[in-house]
């Protein structure tokens, strides 16, 4: 493998540590998964709420498939006006309580998977990171009128007390953000994942409630001091127009009756709150998960195509 540390500059001072309080590291990466743009929602909403300065930076060119993931550019009248550079950056943030913590946002890596793996883990060695979170979003058959449910995972069961697993094996494409936590976890290292479940009819377009529970699952994971605002507004301004539309369709109402009868079954099959409401016995199996992230990649893909021939 060619020196993992040749994959970033370093451009800014270390961050400050809390004395009594871990060091953490976020990483929301898009481009794999992200159903309803909750990752990078999530992560613009940070960005623009916080106070932040840049402290590494990675070589895009050696990780990044222009051809595949074409960038925008901005042509006006008779030159080019702009280029909208993909970045992948990691930032010093401080939280409302004054703590940094680190954020790692930016376009998955096309290439070099275990090379870049590499390099966040010598970042991590180099500011002492005491715990890594990873952001997904993965599209799953709920009403958006319920609550909104999360799968979470971690190195040690530790980091996610009270964690109820709710399925036992799946099969599902790689990324290189569930690469990095595997590959922390072989090092006995502290990592956990968070992955909300967005309504599947609303995966296509942006859904800020998910944003908006990736942010209170951060805060109440990490004991970070986030802002909910305006990402709230948003997500319930989402809520009240995906209402009114559904209310104008007799087949998106039944439909959303449907899936509310199922999670509604959840509750009452088993008592107290699990990540879809209810019990596993109804919930999604392991084939009918990975078809559901199979079609939503399929149409992330076509829609990448369409982009990239207009």
């Amino acid at each position: 493998m060619l020196d993992p540390t040749d994959l970033y500059t370093i451009s800014g001072t270390p961050p400050a540590r809390a004395p009594d309080a871990p060091l953490i590291l976020v990483h929301a990466l898009s481009g794999y998964v992200d159903a309803g743009d909750a990752v990078r929602l999530t992560a613009r909403h940070l960005l623009d709420t916080l106070d932040h300065r840049e402290i590494a930076r990675f070589d895009i060119d050696q990780l990044f498939d222009y051809r595949a993931r074409r960038p925008p550019m901005l042509f006006d009248e008779d030159h080019w006006a702009a280029y909208d550079a993909p970045e992948l950056v990691v930032h010093a943030v401080t939280d409302g309580g004054g703590r940094e913590f680190l954020l790692l946002t930016g376009p998955e890596p096309d290439t070099q998977w275990e090379r870049f793996v590499a390099a966040v883990c010598t970042l991590l060695e180099r500011y002492g990171v005491d715990v890594t979170v990873g952001l997904n979003a993965i599209p799953l058959a709920t009403p958006h009128t319920r609550p909104i449910g999360v799968t979470r995972h971690a190195t040690s069961q530790d980091l996610i007390p009270g964690n109820r697993p709710w399925l036992q094996q799946v099969h599902v494409p790689a990324s290189a953000a569930h690469l990095l936590e595997f590959r922390l976890g072989e090092q006995g290292r502290k990592a956990m994942g968070i992955a909300v479940h967005v309504p599947h009819y609303v995966a296509q377009s942006e859904f800020p409630p998910a944003a908006l529970r990736l942010i209170d699952e951060l805060r109440e994971r990490t004991g970070l001091d986030l802002p909910r605002e305006p990402i709230a507004t948003a997500a319930a301004a989402t809520l009240a127009e995906i209402d009114r539309q559904v209310g104008e369709s007799t087949d998106a109402m039944a439909m959303v009756s449907t899936l509310e009868q199922q999670y509604d079954a959840f509750l009452h099959a088993r008592s107290g709150e699990s990540p879809l409401g209810g019990g596993t016995d109804n919930l999604p199996s392991a084939d009918e998960l990975a078809a559901e992230l199979e079609r939503f990649l399929a149409e992330q893909a076509r829609r990448h195509r369409d982009d990239r021939d207009q």
